[in-house]
């Protein structure tokens, strides 16, 4: 399967990715990830709070009201991206073509087989400077990024079954 994600961001900074096995149509099962609750537990509700996130709502609302916008949706994928300064809490994402100076690109993506559902994040600096923030950010946030995204995961799996 081509990748939709490769399309959008095919080289990159820092990247996670996390599957979980999901026996349903592709599309199904992408209508499901977005649908999820965006607060899977209380451990993601406490994380989201602490990030000054709205725990409120779906991951795709999430996602919208964060600022990341729709790039491609075909065949079992869709990806989701933004551009913006994440180290900087309280500064708005902007789209992910706007991407100026100082910032990164942000593309989150679901994609289904009909097996398995996967997500992955790619971040992608514009220049040295902004790479060298977002990777000492990103070491931090990171690990607690991907606990959320694992989380997810098993509540769509728990979801489907």
């Amino acid at each position: 399967m081509m990748l939709a994600i490769d399309e959008v961001l095919p080289r990159f900074d820092a990247r996670e990715v996390h599957t979980v096995q999901l026996e349903l149509p592709p599309e199904q099962a992408i209508a499901l990830a977005l649908g999820t609750p965006v607060v899977s537990d209380p451990l993601v509700r406490v994380l989201f709070r602490i990030r000054g996130l709205r725990d409120r709502g779906t991951i795709g609302d999430a996602m919208t009201r964060l600022g990341f916008g729709e790039l491609i949706r075909r065949d079992g994928q869709v990806v989701l991206g933004g551009s913006g300064t994440p180290w900087r809490p309280g500064v708005p994402i902007r789209p992910f073509a706007e991407a100026g100076p100082g910032s990164v690109q942000v593309v989150l993506d679901f994609r289904s087989d009909g097996h398995s559902l996967t997500t992955e994040t790619r971040i992608a600096a514009i220049d040295a400077e902004a790479r060298r923030r977002f990777l000492r950010y990103w070491r931090f946030v990171g690990p607690f990024s991907a606990v959320i995204r694992r989380r997810w995961l098993r509540r769509i799996a728990a979801r489907a079954a």
